[in-house]
């Protein structure tokens, strides 16, 4: 089973442009980052720059309109993430909470939908792109 942890930093939306964690912080991150690659469920990591940065793209009556950010009504936002493999949602969530977050920081695991997870008609639907079967490892009828 694959699952994001997707980091939150409170206060992150209103981060100016360049806004970088400390070297401490970074240390201890970079440490739970080998514990996750030496147990082999490490598949993909990053961190994202602040939403000062960014741009959001809305489709309002089907039309595209991007915004640049910072973006006004943000409660939340992205500050990273880890893309996980492990068995179940409980190894999850123990490796969520061995992560070295600080007091204004979340991490929310959401598992991802796999090709599989699907009924028929939408796998049917999907059929047209490999890369979704496989990135689930499964295809149907194999």
């Amino acid at each position: 089973m694959r699952f994001m942890m997707l980091m939150i930093p409170k206060g992150y939306e209103n981060a100016a442009p360049g806004t970088m964690p400390d070297a401490e912080a970074v240390a201890a991150m970079m440490k739970y980052n080998e514990a996750l690659q030496k147990a082999g469920v490490l598949l993909a990591l990053d961190g994202l720059h602040p939403p000062s940065m960014g741009a959001r793209v809305t489709f309002s009556g089907g039309k595209p309109k991007v915004t640049d950010g910072p973006f006004a009504e943000a409660k939340e936002v992205l500050g990273g993430y880890w893309m996980i493999q492990v068995k179940s949602k409980e190894e999850a969530l123990e490796w969520a909470s061995r992560c070295p977050g600080s007091d204004n920081e979340i991490i929310e695991v959401r598992q991802v939908q796999e090709f599989s997870d699907f009924p028929a008609d939408v796998q049917d639907a999907a059929a047209g792109f490999p890369g979704m079967q496989a990135q689930s490892g499964q295809r149907r009828g194999a």
